[in-house]
């Protein structure tokens, strides 16, 4: 979003650098995306210059980003209070597994452990993949939800810090971001119902098989339910009188479940979708990874750019959202380890500090 960010990097570079899956060139996927139009700088722990290098960094930030392990921060200086008293105008951004403080604030967690650690990895797989697997054990979700989860939320706290106009110190924890994404689960429980990946779904509808793929279907309100009604053509058995509020429709949630499969296993998805929505049916196809990158909606609104990489063009998620009729451009600039060692000496203005 314009924001300035600079890596401050170990001498043998970020582990993302690292990290897969790697494009066809060796590069990581996951540290291009994340990287592209960063700065990076070599200020390394192990190395005598690393206070002094990474003070004269934090002088010139608004945001200092700093996932060190609790039990080394005194040690380099990165302490609360020695980052306050040094850098009294600086949001010192703490994005740590489980937080800077509590009894946990020393545990290690990567992107499996958290994402059970939040809770969201005991309630799948569930919906119609419980139905197939009913034995499968639980997963993780694709990817790196969790952490995703946790730097968002720690982003967000921290431009809240700085719209405050203080400098102040930030503890995200990744669980307790992860945590709220489950509080249906944790109200759940709180009212004495403990939720499974078995039993978590919405009686009805979900991941439903058509002839030639998947479509996710969702009625939460009536008028949508009408819509159903004429979607499936089905003026004999819906009319039931049992099925005219939803505790009636929730109560025979399988027998619904089983008409409306039985119907969509023999239609298009393209002509299911078009009908539904039509109708004011809330339906979407569930796609497949090469369906999100050329689908109508996500090449209208502009949510995917080409950029140029050492391992040729790669398409990437610009920001999901706008402050204008385009979508915000994506940097190319993918940076080299150390290739602005210069800012050490040279300070052209405030930036984030990672």
């Amino acid at each position: 979003m314009g924001a300035e960010v600079v890596m401050a990097e170990p001498s043998g570079g970020s582990p993302l650098r690292e990290a897969p899956p790697r494009l066809p060139g060796g590069q990581s996927a996951l540290f291009t995306y994340l990287s592209l139009g960063k700065r990076s700088v070599v200020c390394d722990p192990g190395e005598p210059d690393f206070q002094k290098d990474l003070h004269k960094l934090l002088a010139e930030a608004d945001i200092f980003i700093d996932d060190t392990p609790v039990a080394d921060r005194t040690e380099l200086a990165l302490d609360e209070a020695t980052i306050a008293r040094e850098h009294p105008h600086i949001v010192h951004l703490s994005v740590l597994p489980f937080g800077a403080f509590g009894p946990k604030a020393g545990w290690k967690g990567d992107e499996i452990n958290l994402i059970h650690a939040g809770g969201e990895g005991f309630l799948l797989p569930n919906g119609l993949t419980a139905d197939l697997f009913p034995d499968r054990p639980p997963l993780k979700i694709a990817g790196h939800f969790a952490e995703m989860q946790g730097g968002t939320t720690a982003a967000m706290a921290a431009l809240a810090a700085l719209w405050a106009g203080q400098g102040q110190f930030v503890d995200a924890s990744v669980q307790d971001a992860n945590v709220a994404v489950g509080a249906f689960a944790i109200q759940r429980f709180g009212d004495g119902s403990v939720e499974h990946r078995l039993t978590r779904s919405f009686k009805f509808g979900g991941v439903i098989e058509c002839a030639d793929g998947y479509v996710e279907l969702l009625t939460l309100e009536t008028r949508q339910w009408l819509g159903l009604i004429e979607l499936l053509g089905a003026d004999d058995w819906a009319q039931d009188p049992e099925l005219a509020d939803e505790v009636g429709r929730s109560a025979r949630g399988a027998e619904i479940n089983r008409r409306i499969r039985d119907w969509a296993r023999h239609r298009k998805v393209e002509d299911l979708v078009a009908q539904a929505q039509t109708l004011g049916v809330p339906m979407a196809r569930y796609n497949a990874p090469e369906q999100v990158l050329t689908g109508l909606q996500e090449t209208a609104r502009g949510i995917f750019a080409t950029i140029d990489t050492p391992d040729g063009p790669v398409q990437v998620q610009s920001l999901p959202f706008r402050f204008g009729p385009d979508a915000l451009p994506v940097r190319d600039t993918l940076p080299g380890l150390g290739a602005d060692q210069s800012m050490l000496t040279c300070h052209p203005g405030r930036r984030a500090t990672a």
